[in-house]
């Protein structure tokens, strides 16, 4: 599996202002692309006004919490205890995975860390752009903390961004206190979060059997679905991996197509999956999904609604794997069907934002 430059991410180009060095440099590698990003970058951004869903009083709920994340950023690394505590990786693992679930975690995993996990290089913050990533960690313990049913149903409105930046600061303050208490035992950690990751937390978590990745390109959990937002620690304390687990994801992918369905900016795919020249073609497309959520005013996350494993179906509850058993892929669907019909839209805010 090749590797990632995260300068080529669209929430990195999407951030480059015209005229610093980042954006002389991309575009002069990558002209094809600079006229697109312009457009992108004319745009209001996510939660202002202009946009959409923008409210004076609720949108700032959500834009508040991703200038929190900016704000803590330089947290996520420090310094480790001169004194190395003596550890066995079975209690360590149980310990770690204990204390993630004891801050809000719904699920954990932990898995080998891998150069295909890892961006070569930084873009998404202009003063380090293009740093080559350097990280020397064994294991990648990676978490996952559950987006509210209800309040995504409302996608696109603004409960949608509300929640999701709901999860991206639970996920960071999980990350910042496992990161914490493993320096405090003399090994190293590192808390990956949003606007200051190095490493892709959807593949790691897909290695360390918390999900497989969908039509959708997130993370599908067989228990919550797309209704998770993810948070990494990555670290050199001894620890025990999990392993993936195949539950028939794609075989129900293949059939279902919901999230491309109800896509409003038809950036899904709604063939079967194949590969071709090394790229599959269950893939987003970038920039149509991303000017739609720069139109909508938050991050949009009909994709993650639509999807029958967000739903709590009793059929997929009830089911160990859908792999080869076109049979019960399509009861699931049948019950999903006369539960919500082609679109599920849970209609005004709840009490707490009216």
């Amino acid at each position: 599996m090749y590797k990632v430059d995260e300068r080529d991410t669209m929430f990195a180009r999407a951030e480059y202002k015209v005229g610093s060095f980042a954006y002389n440099d991309y575009y002069s590698k990558h002209p094809d692309k600079k006229d697109i990003d312009d457009s992108i970058r004319s745009r209001p951004d996510l939660c202002e006004e202009g946009t959409m869903t923008y409210n004076q009083i609720n949108s700032p709920m959500a834009s508040s919490a991703f200038k929190f994340l900016g704000d803590i950023k330089h947290l996520c690394e420090g310094p480790t205890s001169d004194v190395k505590v003596p550890v066995n990786s079975k209690t360590m693992t149980k310990r770690i995975k204990g204390f993630a679930k004891q801050y809000g975690a719904c699920i954990v995993g932990i898995t080998r860390l891998q150069d295909y996990h890892i961006y070569t290089h930084q873009g998404i913050n202009e003063e380090i752009y293009g740093k080559e990533v350097k990280l020397n960690h064994k294991y990648a313990i990676v978490f996952g903390c559950e987006l509210d049913k209800d309040m995504l149903n409302r996608s696109p409105m603004i409960c949608e961004i509300i929640e999701t930046s709901t999860a991206y600061v639970n996920c960071s303050i999980i990350g910042m206190i496992l990161s914490y208490y493993i320096r405090s035992l003399g090994y190293d950690a590192r808390n990956h979060i949003d606007s200051n990751y190095l490493v892709m937390p959807v593949l790691i978590a897909k290695d360390a059997g918390l999900g497989d990745i969908g039509r959708n390109s997130i993370l599908t959990n067989k228990e919550y679905g797309s209704r998770l937002k993810l948070g990494v620690v990555t670290t050199d304390l001894p620890l025990e991996e999990d392993e993936y687990v195949d539950f028939g994801l794609e075989d129900f992918c293949n059939l279902c197509k919901k999230c491309s369905f109800n896509c409003p900016s038809n950036s899904l795919n709604n063939d079967a999956k194949f590969k071709e020249n090394g790229d599959y073609n269950w893939a987003v497309e970038r920039e149509s999904c991303y000017i739609k959520w720069r139109y909508l005013g938050t991050d949009c996350g009909m994709c993650i609604s639509a999807c029958p494993f967000s739903q709590d179906l009793d059929t997929i509850k009830n089911t160990t794997s859908f792999k080869d058993n076109e049979e019960l892929i399509k009861k699931a669907l049948d019950e999903y069907k006369s539960k919500f019909g082609k679109r599920i839209f849970v209609p005004g805010n709840p009490p707490w934002l009216r």
